[in-house]
């Protein structure tokens, strides 16, 4: 989540500092010699372009390959870590978007009914109703409800240096669904495509509502303690990071410049992402996650063609579709990955895996104004 979010630089809450440098840049953990060289050059490149740090893995048939580049800390200089836990951002969406599916297919839930039959009255203003607007336009992002973080007030608070006065500020879901509602639909429901955050804290209000427990119980019953996501984590309010992590900066300006100051924005409270971008994972678990969700092991396979059943997005990258709470990359040599990015104030991360989860993807920069983080998905998936 993120301003980047909504405008799809992905999600959720894209995009490190300008004393990036050659001498930042550190080798692989492991393995460049093992078919990964393009993906190392392509994270080198954004530690060259702005980025502090990156670490990604990439699990497939053959091997786990780790790689880094430049700096986990810019004050230390102390290199980003292949172990590193870090914000995913509006990968949360994923997750979210399986345990409604696991609901759908338990009879608990009718993605096709409303949102106000289960949530009476919490979509309203403005011409926003929630009689109108079905539980899978949620999560396709055709509902046409505004994201609240396009709201002014919230993008000044979050997202320029006003952040270090707001930053451990404790919102609630239906707090942030009254900000989205000063704002008029984006279009009427199921006629266009907008990326909404405000579709994923509704999603979450409807998991409590069905489950009796809240997303975050649900999340860590249904997939991190099933799947052993032990580097995943769905914080409420807490503020500061697990470890292993790096660093996390920002240039706390919705128009960043490479001069600006980088800001450490490492602490904060994520009740702001909540249900669309709050959670903390690892490239490894995100590899396991995406894998498992792909491969069959966490859906029916209705439930799974469900959420692969995708409408176009357009100037986007690589990005090419949405399904429910699951992205279609498109690289250039004809092959199709699925998973999602995840944006938040100081992190930007990219997670994806073949059509069949055996070739997985994960990778995080600890900087949101800088790099491109599709490049290194194009040189994993098409080497050239």
């Amino acid at each position: 989540m993120a301003a980047r979010t909504a405008r799809i630089g992905a999600v959720g809450l894209v995009t490190a500092a300008a004393l990036a440098a050659a001498s930042f840049t550190s080798p692989a953990v492991a393995g460049v010699g093992l078919g990964h060289t393009q993906t190392q050059q392509a994270m080198d490149t954004a530690v060259r372009d702005g980025v502090p740090g990156v670490t990604g893995q990439v699990n497939d048939a053959y091997s786990v390959w780790m790689g880094t580049s430049g700096v986990g800390n810019l004050k230390t200089g102390a290199p980003r870590s292949s172990a590193d836990l870090y914000r995913i951002g509006s990968m949360t969406k994923t997750f979210v978007a399986t345990v409604m599916l696991q609901l759908e297919a338990e009879g608990k839930v009718d993605l096709d009914g409303t949102v106000d039959s289960w949530l009476p009255g919490v979509v309203r203003g403005n011409g926003n109703d929630g009689r109108r607007v079905t539980v899978r336009q949620l999560l396709n992002h055709t509902s046409g409800i505004p994201s609240y973080t396009a709201d002014p007030e919230f993008l000044e608070n979050g997202f320029t240096v006003k952040f270090l006065e707001h930053r451990y500020d404790t919102y609630t879901p239906p707090q942030l669904v009254d900000i989205a509602m000063r704002q008029k639909p984006l279009f009427d429901p199921g006629t266009s495509w907008s990326y909404s955050n405000t579709n994923y804290v509704l999603a979450g209000m409807i998991i409590e509502k069905v489950s009796g427990r809240s997303y975050e119980d649900e999340i860590k019953r249904r997939i991190v303690n099933p799947l052993g996501l032990f580097a995943t984590s769905v914080p409420r309010t807490a503020s500061s990071m697990p470890v292993p992590s790096s660093r996390a900066y920002s240039k706390l300006s919705l128009a960043p410049q490479p001069a600006d100051p980088s800001y450490d924005v490492t602490e904060l409270n994520p009740s702001a992402a909540a249900s669309a971008g709050a959670m903390v994972s690892s490239s490894g678990d995100l590899n396991r996650f995406y894998s498992a969700l792909l491969g069959g092991r966490l859906l029916p396979a209705k439930q799974l063609e469900e959420m692969k059943t995708t409408v176009p997005v357009s100037g986007s990258g690589l990005i090419t579709a949405y399904g429910l709470g699951l992205m279609k990359f498109s690289p250039s040599c004809g092959v199709t990955v699925w998973g999602h990015g995840g944006n938040i104030q100081g992190s930007a991360s990219q997670a994806v895996t073949s059509a069949d989860g055996k070739h997985s993807l994960a990778l995080n920069f600890n900087g949101d104004w800088s790099g491109n983080s599709q490049a290194v998905i194009e040189a994993e998936y098409c080497p050239k």
